[in-house]
């Protein structure tokens, strides 16, 4: 099992990380959603990858178990905002980084109060924003649907 003090990355590195058309597509990224470091993109990226691994497995499979299987992850994604209730598999598989990053708390504070990525950040670190009487300081905590409504300042 390991140390549970040495836990594991939650992130992959590009594998040609000195790309140029990569570099600016990243430096892109992280300045729109005011992202601290590329680490924060690459977890964004490993979550979107593991999401469409499963379902291209799931593509695989017999079609008898991959109904029921697919239920489970379609439901999953529509909980945390990612497919819609009547998507499909192949939805799933055009997913882009922007969706996944479009769900993080601190894009979703950063929109509903008008503030600039920096701002937002600044706010959700310094224990300012609640979640249903719950105080987040997590930037890139995966807001799910039904949680979006309930996002406020204290204070406010």
């Amino acid at each position: 099992m390991g140390d549970p003090k040495q836990s594991r990355k939650l992130y992959r590195k590009p594998k040609r990380p000195w790309n140029p058309e990569q570099l600016m597509n990243e430096l892109e990224l992280l300045g729109t959603y005011g992202l601290r470091n590329k680490r924060e993109l690459w977890k964004a990226e490993t979550e979107l990858s593991r999401i469409r691994h499963i379902a291209r497995t799931l593509l695989a499979l017999p079609e008898d178990i991959r109904i029921d299987k697919a239920k489970i992850l379609l439901a999953y994604l529509s909980r945390i905002g990612l497919a819609d209730d009547n998507s499909t598999l192949d939805d799933i598989l055009s997913l882009k980084i922007e969706d996944v990053l479009e769900r993080r708390l601190q894009t979703l504070v950063m929109k509903k109060y008008e503030l600039k990525p920096n701002q937002a950040r600044q706010m959700i670190v310094h224990r300012h924003i609640m979640i249903n009487d719950r105080i987040v300081n997590i930037p890139g905590y995966l807001v799910r649907k039904d949680e979006e409504g309930f996002i406020k300042i204290i204070g406010k």
